[in-house]
């Protein structure tokens, strides 16, 4: 695996020891239209939080990350697959609270604060915000407010959730268990078989509705339920990849 490594140090002058350091570790594929986009959202938050922008491409040549324009930028390739990527980004992490963000989701506005404020209290290992989705379609405004109520209720968030985990902790258990999918339902599942606590923000991420508008909205709800429900009964991640992949083709 190569990686560039464009900025030393995430610290800051006079940074008290006490306060945490963010990195926002972002895996894509084929994201050159977005990534600029998602890159001036996070860069346009105003924080006093000390925070490095991670971005790992599963494209050998780079496509995505050759065209970032934004200085100050972490990059590297790894293999495909999203838990590799987020696993390889984790590990050039240098902060101490990791958020793993897709490039078509927003942060919500005070995102560092907010998970800060969670943390402070050390019964937390991480967390999740809110699901909003970026469409005014009301099937689609529907089905944020059911994952919203879904995460509460099992306390299972999903990745377009952005989810955050203290670094130490994660790398305790042994970072994402590298799967073709539902790396992130295995992960909050193994969070909480050890009896470990996340919370919910209340804040909402934003994120693209253009997976349901390409593919249909009942469709993908449905198609993403059966997924979630075969890998809880027992079907391997490497089998429902392929159903998932016939599926999109």
């Amino acid at each position: 695996m190569e990686h560039t490594r464009q900025v030393p140090s995430l610290g800051r002058a006079g940074q008290a020891s006490n306060e945490y350091r963010f990195s926002i570790v972002i895996p894509v594929l084929r994201e050159t239209e977005r990534i600029n986009d998602c890159l001036e959202q996070i860069l346009s938050r105003q924080s006093d939080k000390a925070c490095e922008i991670i971005v790992v491409d599963a494209d050998p040549n780079g496509e995505t990350i050759n065209s970032i324009r934004h200085r100050h930028i972490i990059t590297t390739v790894s293999e495909p697959g999203r838990a590799k990527q987020m696993n390889a980004g984790a590990a050039l992490a240098g902060g101490d609270i990791l958020i793993f963000l897709h490039a078509d989701t927003e942060l919500p506005a005070d995102a560092l604060e907010g998970i800060a404020e969670v943390l402070d209290d050390e019964k937390y290992v991480g967390g999740a915000f809110d699901l909003g989705i970026d469409s005014d379609n009301f099937w689609l405004r529907a089905i944020a407010s059911r994952a919203r109520l879904r995460s509460r209720l099992t306390r299972v968030p999903y990745g377009d959730q952005a989810i955050f985990i203290r670094k130490n902790y994660f790398d305790k258990i042994g970072r994402f268990k590298e799967i073709a999918l539902m790396e992130d339902v295995e992960l909050m599942r193994r969070i909480k078989k050890r009896g470990d606590k996340i919370f919910i923000l209340r804040d909402q991420v934003k994120t693209s509705a253009r997976r349901w508008e390409k593919e249909g909205v009942f469709y993908t709800t449905l198609r993403n339920i059966l997924l979630v429900t075969l890998y809880r009964f027992g079907v391997s991640p490497d089998r429902l990849a392929r159903y998932y992949s016939k599926a999109k083709a």
